[in-house]
């Protein structure tokens, strides 16, 4: 893992390897429309997630690229070939929860349940350990912290589920902007935050998703060579399956809700080719440098609310 560098000195090193996630999950288990598709309604949905992420690892075999897939239990349970293929391709494996509920809306001991449940699905299935962890909707927040308790207790080496910025359903916004270690009182977690760009003291999302489809694709691609090359740090880019599927039925929700899903779908394949053209990718445990040894230099150690 990286120290923070001087900006100067940044500029005249390597550009760093990037990290390359995808949170799996299908069009109609996203927050936005949890009010209008109930759980127990999912199985009457039909699914595309299968077709849809196949085409994101057709992609990065193209290019040459892995990534991570913060994998959601309930698509690891009942497409379990899928997942196999993901780990079978060489990509990371890592859990997205299992019901895909916001973190602040459960009690620890409800939490620990979901966390549990895909965990034990996402191991069976690919036969190996899983140590990273996304909160749907980056649903880590200040009244959520205690989250972090609980992931370092399960087992979790790592984190990606704190966005530093002002968001109505998420955020933390005075949190640190790039990875580092955060000191608990049930031990320590790297977190590797979705990246943000620092402009007249606001940190401004640029991390993935909709803000990937919303900023021309110039600007986004600035901003994160801002960060490789004048920070020097490492991105953390995320994208769903769902994301490049144009064609998805629509989920009447309210109007912001519709539109925040389905702006430039049609551009999103597209743009994400010139990214991974422009930009170095890998899974979030490599950029990490994690090892099979718990990691001794970490860029900072940070110590979160109790």
């Amino acid at each position: 893992m990286r120290s923070p560098v001087n900006g100067d000195k940044a500029m005249h090193q390597p550009a760093p390897v990037n990290a390359l996630s995808v949170d799996v999950e299908d069009y109609y288990q996203v927050e936005a429309f949890s009010d209008v598709v109930r759980r127990e309604e999912w199985p009457r949905w039909e699914p595309r997630v299968e077709r849809n992420t196949r085409r994101l690892l057709e992609q990065f075999a193209r290019h040459g690229v892995h990534g991570t897939f913060f994998t959601l239990g309930w698509v690891a349970e009942h497409h379990p070939r899928l997942i196999r293929e993901i780990s079978g391709a060489g990509h990371e494996v890592a859990c997205h929860g299992y019901e895909h509920r916001l973190i602040y809306r459960q009690t620890p001991e409800e939490f620990r349940r979901d966390l549990r449940r895909a965990k034990r699905v996402l191991e069976d299935l690919v036969g190996a350990r899983v140590e990273g962890y996304r909160a749907p909707s980056y649903s880590i927040t200040a009244e959520s912290i205690w989250a972090l308790d609980v992931l370092i207790e399960e087992g979790f080496r790592y984190d990606s589920s704190i966005f530093p910025i002002h968001h109505d359903r998420y955020g933390m916004p005075n949190a640190e902007r790039f990875p580092h270690q955060l000191r608990r009182a049930s031990g320590e977690i790297i977190e590797f935050p979705p990246s943000t760009v620092k402009l007249f003291g606001v940190n401004f999302p640029i991390a993935g998703g909709g803000y990937f489809r919303l900023l021309p694709y110039p600007l986004f691609r600035l901003g994160l060579e801002r960060i490789n090359h004048a920070e020097g740090q490492p991105v953390l880019f995320f994208v769903h399956p769902w994301e490049v599927d144009p064609e998805q039925p629509v989920i009447q929700g309210s109007r912001i809700n519709i539109w925040r899903h389905r702006f430039h779908l049609d551009r999103t394949e597209y743009r994400l080719e010139r990214l991974l053209r422009h930009f170095r990718f890998a899974p979030v445990r490599q950029v990490l440098q994690l090892s099979d040894q718990p990691v001794s230099q970490p860029v900072a150690v940070v110590s979160a609310p109790v």
